[in-house]
């Protein structure tokens, strides 16, 4: 199961995830972590995904969810720091043309500018 925590940097919802995003019953922080931030009316929002090492097909699930969600409402999703392994599971997901995808959090929120 991840970590997931939530904070704030120049108005932009940073989502950090740590740890393998492999959701299954009983595990829904990143979806959840998501949903709060947009009920408390976020609109830009990063997932630092600079901890994460795995990613199974459920994970990817959430993030393409996770993405329309904040879509749907007229926000912007951004993924940071995506580790080599994880950006392989996105391009063969064909995700990578989803997703706008930053090397650096600085750069993530600066793009939101």
């Amino acid at each position: 199961m991840a970590k997931i925590t939530t904070r704030t940097r120049d108005g932009v919802t940073i989502v950090d995830v740590v740890g393998g995003l492999v959701t299954g019953e009983g595990d829904s922080g990143l979806h959840d972590a998501v949903r709060q931030a947009l009920v408390g009316g976020a609109t830009n929002i990063a997932l630092n995904l600079g901890g994460v090492d795995f990613v199974n097909s459920a994970g990817i699930n959430v993030l393409a969810s996770s993405h329309a969600a904040v879509s749907d409402r007229g926000g912007k999703l951004k993924l940071v720091s995506v580790q080599p392994k994880v950006q392989d599971v996105l391009s063969i997901a064909r995700l990578t043309t989803v997703f706008e995808i930053h090397g650096t959090e600085d750069e993530a929120v600066a793009s939101f500018a």
